[in-house]
């Protein structure tokens, strides 16, 4: 009986693009680890850091969809605040601790990953195709962690240094004391109800619509 040999596909990202996000990690995950410890990898933007680094190597459409979900919109937030803060129009001040010459430079340059990263996958979503799981898989994974933020991860506290506190916004938008406009639980019952809609929904409308779509099996 004859057997029919079904070659490998051929890789849809590059080697050099997975070899420097590699590398990049590499050194992030150490330095985070002693400067901020195990905790600050509770953020969603750190959550999507170490899944797009397994993604881009699986070349998972699942996983760079997720993280694109997820990120875009307030990381997006992120570059807008980090360029009118260098203008000196701040739109949201949460660029400030970029600016700030007694932080470590070092450490304000790993940082800015926040600037690359939802370029980064938006890029990966358009080569590996939109996969529409994403959007409930996110959305139940940001659920996850909100909840262990809020119940078990320091509050806001002005003298926390390098620690993480007030992680994912669960108390508020501010890391030195927690919001005083409603009742805590009040807070993030609205955040587990409005990040979905105002963050992730959109992103997904988007993808869905212009965005390449890729087989769910991937």
């Amino acid at each position: 009986m004859s057997q029919t040999l079904t070659l490998p596909a051929a890789p849809r990202i590059p080697l050099w693009l997975k070899l420097v996000y590699s590398a990049f990690m590499a050194v992030l995950v150490p330095v985070y680890l002693y400067y901020y410890g195990w905790t600050n990898f509770l953020y969603f933007c750190d959550v999507a850091l170490i899944l797009t680094l397994i993604g881009i190597w699986k070349e998972s459409a699942l996983l760079a969809s997720m993280c694109a979900i997820g990120i875009t919109v307030p990381q997006l937030v992120w570059v807008i605040d980090f360029v009118g803060t260098a203008l000196g129009y701040p739109v949201v001040h949460m660029t400030a601790y970029m600016y700030n010459p007694s932080s470590s430079l070092f450490l304000r340059g790993l940082s800015l990953f926040h600037g690359w990263l939802p370029f980064l996958l938006i890029y990966l979503v358009a080569t590996l195709g939109y996969d529409r799981r994403a959007l409930l898989y996110w959305t139940a994974l940001a659920w996850v962690l909100i909840l262990i933020c809020y119940f078990f991860m320091p509050p806001p506290n002005p003298n926390a240094g390098l620690t993480p506190v007030n992680i994912n916004y669960v108390w508020g938008l501010n890391d030195a004391a927690p919001q005083t406009w409603m009742p805590s639980w009040l807070w993030l019952i609205g955040m587990m109800v409005a990040m979905p809609i105002i963050c992730f929904l959109p992103v997904h409308f988007l993808f869905s619509r212009f965005m390449p779509q890729a087989p769910k099996t991937t």
